[in-house]
């Protein structure tokens, strides 16, 4: 008699007790979204994320609140050389036009030396900025100016009258003018020299603000 025939084995069921879908045993996979249930209203959410919760999400920028801290503009930096070194250059200047609008009418005027000062105050304010060593330097060269600018007009006033050179009075009996120029100095003399660094701050306080 013969044996029956074992039937073959029946086909197993997917890891994880899933159905295949389209025969693709694998296409449901552990931590994929779920399925759509028949009736359901809304569409199937995606699964859980694993491993970091803080790992970059779709439509970030990357390193957008990374990376080195926002560095400021460091402050301009004033060129203080080059303020002192244009002050001065502006008190040359200023001396001479002051000397020579004085020696031309024998007379000083008051007006010609706030304009030394400020010339020299604004001019080394508006290259240094606002540095109180470049300030200072414009108080002190509008002084000196309006001085020097005193003793060139002094000096051609000489010159004129002794009908001798302006280069003989200036320079070569420099010492006999100065004794001269005290001499001749008043009270409008010495505010002439005090108006000339009050109007150098004036115009470096305008150069700077």
């Amino acid at each position: 008699m013969s044996q029956p025939v074992q039937p073959p084995n029946p086909p197993q069921q997917p890891y994880g007790g899933g159905q295949p879908t389209d025969g693709n045993p694998y296409a449901q996979q552990p931590g994929g979204p779920n399925p759509p249930q028949p009736g359901a209203p809304y569409p199937p959410q995606p699964a859980a994320p694993t491993g970091n919760p803080f790992a970059q999400q779709p439509g970030a920028q990357p390193g957008q609140f990374g990376g080195a801290p926002f560095q400021p503009a460091p402050p301009a930096r004033t060129n203080i050389g080059l303020g002192v070194a244009a002050a001065l250059g502006a008190a040359i200047v200023a001396a001479i036009l002051y000397g020579v609008i004085a020696g031309s009418i024998e007379r000083e005027i008051g007006y010609a030396a706030v304009g030394v000062g400020f010339l020299v105050g604004f001019v080394g304010s508006k290259v240094g900025g606002s540095n109180p060593a470049v300030i200072g330097a414009g108080v002190v060269f509008s002084l000196v100016a309006v001085f020097f600018g005193q003793l060139i007009g002094m000096s051609m006033i000489v010159a004129d009258a002794l009908h001798v050179s302006f280069s003989e009075i200036f320079f070569d009996r420099f010492g006999a003018l100065l004794d001269v120029w005290k001499e001749e100095a008043d009270f409008m003399t010495y505010l002439f020299l005090l108006l000339g660094p009050v109007a150098a701050f004036g115009g470096a306080r305008k150069a700077v603000g």
